[in-house]
């Protein structure tokens, strides 16, 4: 099933249950969606499309829910953060932490890295290899940890 079809079907079973926040967050998406098909690109999006789309959705979300924090706003944050969760159902499993070190580790080994200005290559080999698995604030994380 695609991800479009997946959301309509979230998207009733939503507006059933009269869940605002899974109406919004569903919305979203859905939004999007139609914008990506769109904007040109005619044979539709790709399911790696999809996933980066719904990734920048989760991110928007994160950052406004930080910002709600810092500002004292946390009943709007709660809202964002609950966004973050009907939002991450429609992404593939995220690797833990180890996951992630073991394959960056990997990563680096391949590349034959050994210093911090080999960054960029092992962040752009890892962000091809590790798309829609880990966010690319925690490649950058664990790849500055490996690398300093």
């Amino acid at each position: 099933m695609s991800l479009q079809q997946e959301v309509m079907t979230k998207l009733k079973e939503a507006m059933k249950a009269k869940d605002k926040v899974a109406l919004e967050s569903l919305r979203a998406i859905k939004s999007a969606l139609l914008l990506a098909q769109t904007s040109g690109n005619a044979k539709g999006l790709s399911q790696e499309d999809e996933v980066k789309l719904v990734q920048k959705l989760v991110k928007q979300r994160k950052d406004s829910a930080t910002l709600y924090k810092e500002q004292n706003r946390e009943d709007l944050a709660v809202l964002e953060l609950a966004q973050i969760e009907i939002l991450a159902q429609f992404l593939p499993v995220q690797m833990g932490e180890e996951e992630l070190k073991n394959n960056i580790s990997t990563i680096i080994s391949q590349i034959g890295a050994t210093s911090m200005k080999d960054m960029g290559k092992v962040m752009g080999l890892a962000s091809k290899k590790l798309a829609g698995k880990a966010d690319g604030k925690a490649i950058s994380t664990v790849v500055k940890k490996l690398l300093s």
